[in-house]
């Protein structure tokens, strides 16, 4: 079953890129008591995702933390250290890097996609979502292969 609007963010475990490593956190415990706007990309250093969503995000961390997110988020099926090199690469130090490198958050999530055509295995959808205190409050999903609802731009217009 596929998350929707007024759902909970489901319990699963990712790694949170530090300046020490990654570290193990729960989804459900990390979501709750703050407002997150969360984009998921299928791969770091894929074209899409490094053109266009981890900048937009960069570029509009301002005007969405004045509209009352408190974090910005990405997440994608990589590991930790792929993800710390990509936020690096595509300058995105205020952005917190998700590592959800066996698909388990994604999955729980009911946002999966298979890659296998491109040789990338299970990914997770491109996707972007408002959660506040644990609840999912937008959820924008794109089409395959779109570019559209789960930009950075998009997400705004909606707070």
């Amino acid at each position: 079953m596929t998350i929707a609007i007024g759902d909970r963010i489901p319990s699963a475990t990712l790694q949170k890129v530090t300046a020490d490593g990654p570290e193990q956190v729960d989804a459900a415990t990390w979501f709750a008591g703050r407002t997150v706007a969360l984009f998921s990309v299928p791969g770091a250093f894929t074209p899409t995702c490094s053109a266009r969503h981890l900048p937009g995000f960069a570029e509009q961390a301002d005007a969405l933390k004045a509209k009352g997110v408190d974090e910005i988020a990405a997440t994608a099926v990589n590991d930790a250290f792929v993800l710390s090199a990509w936020a690096r690469a595509g300058d995105a130090d205020g952005i917190t890097m998700l590592a959800d490198g066996n698909a388990d958050f994604v999955t729980a999530l009911g946002l999966t996609m298979d890659g296998s055509a491109f040789g990338m295995g299970t990914r997770g959808q491109r996707f972007s979502m408002l959660v506040e205190d644990g609840v999912v409050r937008q959820l924008n999903v794109e089409a395959p292969g779109d570019f559209k609802v789960s930009s950075a731009e998009y997400l705004l217009a909606q707070l």
